[in-house]
């Protein structure tokens, strides 16, 4: 094994793995050629595929759990065979992609099956976001798929993973495909992302007042303020609560001050907290 293939690999390993740890091999994801479905991707969407399969996961059967994960792509090249022809006459083209799975005792058997040549075929998954009539070269035309015309798949937006399956769509490979409204679709998530943005931001300040509130009533408590003087205590954290408490307090145990007859009257909230608003002016 080359030196620059483990420098690949490592690429994905969170510790570097040696050569008698790994075990690699190559499949062919997809071609440019017609399939079962009478649709086929353009020598394009290969290109696009290439670049986004790399690191993509292999599974079995298109089944997302993460108990299926066997291998990874470390590696992909578009190889060209102008000697060969696709149905329609095109110079065929084909995705390989390098792989590597760890020589585990779990992986035995799979690795033996692969040497072997029973788990062969493989599909892949991915979003395509155009759909090209062959005949008109139009999205939205009146020809009929596998009658008239097939179908031409581009703009690869995105590949999810690559399975081994017993009977793939494409004869040399195999694809499953996905269309979704890519324009549509990303309108939507864009607002609902906002809107959820938004809420976010109402329910955080929300928690914060109600987390203020609650430092506030029990600063007031540890420095034997009023409860009805809790909300009078400033301050966005517990540091700058607890320092303004400190001298609200001051006040609110402060002497007896005169009423407006000068007659000595017992200290009330109303009078500490103007007390302290006179206070502050001077």
């Amino acid at each position: 094994m080359e030196k620059e293939t483990l420098k690949k690999i490592n690429q994905f390993t969170r510790k570097d793995l040696t050569e008698s740890e790994v075990y690699t091999f190559s499949v062919k994801l997809c071609d440019n050629d017609i399939d079962r479905d009478n649709e086929r991707f353009s020598d394009n969407a290969l290109e696009q595929l290439a670049e986004k399969f790399i690191g993509k996961t292999g599974i079995f059967d298109h089944n997302p759990s993460s108990a299926n994960q066997t291998s990874r792509i470390y590696d992909t090249e578009v190889i060209s065979e102008p000697e060969k022809l696709t149905k329609d006459g095109r110079p065929y083209r084909y995705l390989r992609a390098d792989a590597y799975m760890l020589r585990t005792d779990e992986n035995k058997n799979l690795i033996a099956e692969i040497d072997g040549g029973i788990k062969k075929e493989v599909s892949i998954s991915c979003s395509a976001s155009k759909r090209i009539c062959s005949v008109c070269g139009s999205e939205n035309c009146s020809h009929q798929k596998g009658k008239d015309c097939h179908i031409i798949l581009d703009g690869i937006t995105d590949a999810y993973e690559w399975s081994f399956v017993a009977v793939p769509s494409q004869v040399n490979a195999g694809v499953t495909k996905k269309y979704r409204n890519e324009v549509a679709d990303y309108e939507n998530l864009s607002t609902e992302l906002e809107s959820a943005k938004a809420e976010i931001e109402r329910l955080t300040a929300e928690n914060h007042a109600y987390k203020l509130k609650e430092i506030r009533l029990k600063t007031a408590i540890e420095y034997s303020i009023p409860p009805e003087l809790a909300d009078r205590i400033s301050g966005d954290n517990e540091s700058q609560i607890k320092e303004d408490a400190e001298k609200l307090a001051k006040f609110v145990k402060s002497k007896p001050t005169p009423n407006f007859k000068g007659e000595p009257q017992t200290n009330t909230i109303e009078s500490a907290f103007m007390e302290m608003l006179n206070e502050i002016k001077k």
